[in-house]
């Protein structure tokens, strides 16, 4: 608890960057309503739920009055100019893909790191620090596609979203907490490995794991075992390569 207390007087992310994490996703979510071809309306609503979504919902359960999207000053101006700017030039920036993989990427790595950060302030114990770090990721983005109407992404299987998020918030929770790591470095250090994650994930094709029936694939490998060895034994060595390699396809 003493070395908790600690941290949370010196885990302090510097307002730059929670400003910065609040403009690339207004950012991305404000071109995502562009590319739908939504209203002036809609690109705003997408970029204030990108840009505060998660930090609202942070805010609500951590219930220490008034969420920050509404007590600071410059976090709505800075989301409604950003929305005119995905606005207005929406065609250009849409052809930066590249770049908006990579502010997708560090925005869901600013966000996790905001997080914890201020759930680790309020003093919640490890588990909560890890779960309020990955809502406030994701949050905007659950918001966003509840709008759109459709099944949100952060529940199938594609590139690594919560994922990366749930571990850069176990990450952190372990380094400036039991460890005692500088909170500075450690939360660039989350920033970045969650970034890579996801740009990773994007770049090669990784998916997030999906649901698997154990018992079955385990009855699975033990007959394609029995049935290897059995054509071992038969003497029938051109069988046995057979299974041996559809085995090792199949993983």
């Amino acid at each position: 608890m003493e070395i908790l207390a600690v941290a949370a007087e010196t885990l302090r992310v510097p307002a730059a960057v929670d400003l910065a994490a609040v403009v690339v996703g207004a950012l991305t979510g404000g071109l995502l309503a562009a590319r739908e071809g939504f209203a002036l309306s809609g690109v705003l609503l997408l970029a204030v739920s990108g840009g505060l979504g998660g930090g609202l919902i942070r805010d609500v359960l951590l219930a220490e009055g008034p969420p920050v999207a509404l007590t600071n000053p410059a976090y709505l101006p800075t989301v409604a100019i950003t929305a005119m700017v995905t606005f207005f030039f929406s065609g250009w920036l849409s052809r930066l893909t590249a770049l908006l993989v990579v502010l997708d990427a560090l925005t869901l790595g600013f966000f996790t790191v905001v997080g914890a950060q201020k759930a680790e302030l309020a003093g919640l114990p490890s588990a909560s620090v890890v779960f309020i770090g990955t809502l406030t990721a994701v949050g905007g983005a659950l918001i966003r596609d509840v709008l759109l109407a459709q099944r949100a992404d952060i529940v199938q299987p594609g590139p690594y979203n919560a994922v990366a998020a749930l571990l850069g918030a176990s990450a952190l929770t372990v380094l400036a907490g039991p460890l005692g790591l500088d909170p500075i470095p450690v939360a660039a250090v989350v920033i970045l490995l969650v970034a890579a994650l996801r740009v990773l994930s994007v770049w090669r094709g990784w998916e997030a794991p999906v649901a698997v029936d154990l018992p079955l694939r385990t009855r699975h490998r033990l007959g394609q075992v029995r049935a290897f060895r059995m054509a071992r034994r038969t003497g029938t060595p051109g069988e046995a390569r057979r299974i041996g390699t559809r085995w090792r396809r199949r993983g």
